[in-house]
């Protein structure tokens, strides 16, 4: 029987302030606060040894908030910890995001003796003005010094974060911040179109207003960095996410492919067999709750199989490897020719590709992913719902959007259009 593996979340909320688009859950000004949450922190880890004893261990990922802020210090205890349970593997890869404004050599140098293999850095633009207006606190200067302290301490993999989209940004900006990060020879980069949530300080500012890039710049900026990362050797592996052979992301691909994690600190979410579950956004309800014993769970739910079979469709299609007819059935046991068909016009439309086993979105395809991915959901509803009324009541009264031309469809209008 083969060891079951888990992936270990630690959320850590704190952060020196507040960017203007970060919709996470973090506390700026609450470093106050830091020596209870690790106390808490640990101790929460502590009685879930017995949980986490089933496992091994295979992937910890520090997230936040701004880790590095939390300091070496405290991350090498938790990393410790998780060590004297005797399932960290050796070759488990642990992960450290990081801000450059706060990253320093000797701390560094602190978390790769401990075990820490990876480094993921908050860059997101080389042009100064623009992380000025964005609420980062570092400069261009002080990334790149980051990143050469992140090589002096021995960091073999190092990953850098890239948003595109953002205010006042042109094709120019973003050709620049790729090419100067592509120059610095990065083992992973991930390029994020930028999301403005509600009750972000920069939602108040720039929601629809011409100063963030429209939906056509916003594509057109996509597909530049995925041409020109792709010539680098950057291979996308998901809709964001590009690489160096051999250097996807071990513990996001865990929540791409449904395998098991578990999430510890304020907000942090689990998934372990069937059950899913998420502790309160809230971090003295945290250390409140955990260091006296009181409840933190903020949601709990069983998965059924169907809905297991819908997040396999949903996340498998983001990432470069897609879905396969016979993984599919073996996540639901049901058949496969409805999606094939609807797989086979988005193929006729330029927007998936099959390499004999399985299907994946191209370029133009993750740009319209949420759209697809939407018709394939509602196909496998419809499957679903054969001899259930009200189910086929509901999908019947469901609002469908047009799927827009292919590449093919779109150059014969141009060419009959102009004839």
């Amino acid at each position: 029987m083969e060891d079951k593996t888990l992936g270990i979340y630690i959320h850590i909320p704190f952060c020196a302030s507040k960017c203007g688009y970060c919709d996470f859950y973090s506390c700026a000004g609450a470093d106050k606060m830091m020596g209870k949450y690790q106390e808490a922190l640990l101790a929460h880890i502590k009685e879930s040894l017995p949980q986490i004893q089933r496992y091994y261990i295979d992937s910890v990922y520090f997230g936040g908030g701004t880790p590095s802020y939390y300091g070496a210090k405290y991350l090498c205890e938790v990393v410790e910890l998780l060590k004297s349970s005797g399932k960290l593997l050796r070759e488990a890869e642990i992960t450290v995001e990081m801000n450059p404004d706060s990253m320093r050599l000797g701390e560094l140098k602190q978390l790769r003796r401990a075990g820490a293999n990876r480094i993921s850095m908050g860059v997101q633009s080389a042009n100064d003005e623009i992380l000025r207006t964005i609420g980062r606190r570092h400069t261009y200067g002080q990334a790149v010094k980051a990143y050469m302290f992140a090589r002096q301490a021995g960091f073999e993999n190092v990953s850098v974060d890239l948003i595109y989209g953002l205010p006042g940004q042109t094709k120019e900006d973003w050709a620049d911040t790729l090419s100067k990060v592509i120059g610095w020879n990065p083992e992973h980069i991930s390029c994020y179109g930028l999301k403005l949530e509600e009750g972000t300080a920069m939602y108040e500012v720039y929601h629809d207003t011409p100063a963030i890039p429209d939906d056509d710049m916003q594509a057109d900026l996509y597909i530049y960095a995925s041409e020109l990362l792709e010539r680098y050797g950057y291979r996308r592996y998901e809709i964001s996410n590009f690489c160096h052979k051999g250097y996807e992301s071990r513990h996001n691909l865990k929540y791409w492919k449904l395998q098991d994690y578990m999430g510890f600190g304020p907000g942090a979410h689990s998934c372990v067999e069937n059950l899913r579950y998420s502790y309160v956004r809230d971090l003295q309800k945290y250390i409140t709750g955990v260091l006296t014993g009181r409840p933190v769970l903020a949601e709990r739910e069983e998965i059924s199989g169907i809905e297991r079979a819908y997040e396999y469709l949903m996340l498998g299609m983001r990432t470069a490897s897609g879905i396969s007819e016979k993984e599919y059935s073996r996540q639901l046991r049901s058949d496969f020719a409805p999606l094939l068909s609807k797989l086979e016009l988005f193929r006729d439309k330029g927007w998936v590709e099959n390499n004999g086993s399985r299907w994946a979105f191209t370029t133009s395809g993750f740009l319209l992913s949420n759209l697809l991915i939407g018709e394939l959901l509602e196909v496998q509803a419809q499957q679903n719902a054969m001899g259930i009324p009200y189910l086929q009541q509901v999908l019947d009264s469901m609002d469908r959007e047009e799927l827009p031309m292919g590449e093919e469809e779109s150059f014969l209008r141009e060419v009959m259009g102009n004839a």
